[in-house]
């Protein structure tokens, strides 16, 4: 008896999970990792791709996978370029905080900072960073992806809350 309630149970779970499923896809075609405000579809990610081989694989890596020792300093006293991959750290900063970094260098977050890494403003449009990051994130397996998510929560619940605190500083 409770062996066929259990059956008849997950039968009739199935439809709903299959329903919460479509309802959470995307309907503009957006595939992938995007960002606050934009959708990504396949073909932005692909394009993310083509941009990162022209302007990040150099330092980064062609399959993502960072320079060689890239945990240990460089004569220069720099650190190597980081793989974007999930062995890396990029997954553990935020998307404004990957943003940042890839737009204005390394230093915009952690001032005094000394990298060789530029920050690419001149190079390349607000669009075409947030692509490039899409395509970066769509390598990673879910339990990375899932980690950066938390990551952008909590961030945006910072950046709401010091948002709130500058505004009442202000008032009379």
């Amino acid at each position: 008896m409770n062996r066929r309630i259990l059956v008849f149970g997950f039968a009739a779970l199935l439809p709903v999970l299959a329903i919460t499923a479509l309802a959470e896809a995307p309907a503009d075609g957006s595939s992938g990792p995007g960002f606050p405000g934009m959708a990504m579809t396949k073909d932005d990610i692909a394009h993310g791709q083509k941009l990162y081989t022209r302007n990040c694989a150099s330092c980064h890596g062609a399959k993502l996978e960072g320079q060689p020792n890239w945990k240990r300093r460089l004569p220069s006293g720099r650190m190597p370029a980081p793989p974007h991959d999930e062995t890396g750290h990029t997954w553990h900063h935020s998307d404004r905080e990957l943003f940042t970094m890839t737009k204005l260098g390394v230093e915009a977050i952690q001032p005094g900072y000394q990298s060789d890494m530029p920050g690419f403003a001149e190079l390349l449009t607000d669009t075409e960073i947030r692509k490039i990051l899409a395509f970066i994130k769509s390598t990673w397996p879910e339990r990375q992806r899932a980690a950066q998510a938390r990551l952008n929560e909590s961030d945006k619940s910072r950046a709401t809350r010091d948002r709130t605190l500058s505004t009442r500083r202000r008032e009379p």
